[in-house]
């Protein structure tokens, strides 16, 4: 989170234990206009969960008239994941956005824990990231600034972290909408 929106990002590799399963996996994942999740784990439970947080973003939006805000949809998230304990979708996920009440991140588990946070990392690498966010990070950052940290987290990740590597995905989300890019190396 920074003052002029979120950063959403992910690396690109997809692997199963030591296979390397893909190398330009997606692992964000748009949920409205404003609203968008990452995620580490199973990309395929991630997908499905996408997937349904978005159908309920819509039917909020026909039903209230107005877009679901960042906190409603971690929230929907999370009844998902929760519902689902006993036969989980093994995915760490990350909500971000921005809506009528500034930008936010929350951190979700497998079982549905809803954690507010200003920044995160999930994943192989998150230790070795959240060491570059916790030492890097201010509020005050323009979005500009906020890449560059995101990429500096990220690339150290991959240097230390063998399931982690080829490429990084972005969502730059401000009041204007999302805007995405992609990295490969």
């Amino acid at each position: 989170v920074c003052k002029e929106g979120t950063i959403l990002a992910s690396e690109k590799r997809v692997s199963y234990g030591y296979l390397v399963v893909s190398r330009g996996g997606k692992k964000i994942f748009k949920i409205t206009d404003h609203i968008g999740a990452a995620c580490a784990g199973l990309v395929s439970d991630m997908q499905i969960l996408a997937r349904e947080v978005e159908a309920y973003a819509k039917l909020f939006k026909l039903d209230v008239g107005r877009p679901i805000s960042v906190r409603s949809t971690a929230k929907v998230m999370s009844n998902l994941l929760f519902n689902r304990r006993l036969v989980p979708l093994i995915t760490q996920t990350i909500v971000g956005g921005t809506d009528e009440e500034g930008s936010s991140v929350y951190v979700l588990d497998i079982l549905g824990s809803v954690i507010p946070d200003k920044y995160a990392a999930v994943g192989s690498g998150a230790e070795i990231a959240l060491g570059v966010l916790e030492e890097g990070y201010n509020e005050n950052m323009t979005i500009k600034e906020a890449k560059d940290l995101v990429v500096r987290a990220i690339k150290s990740a991959i240097s230390r972290d063998i399931m982690s590597g080829d490429g990084i995905d972005f969502f730059m989300i401000t009041s204007q909408g999302i805007q995405e890019e992609s990295v490969k190396f």
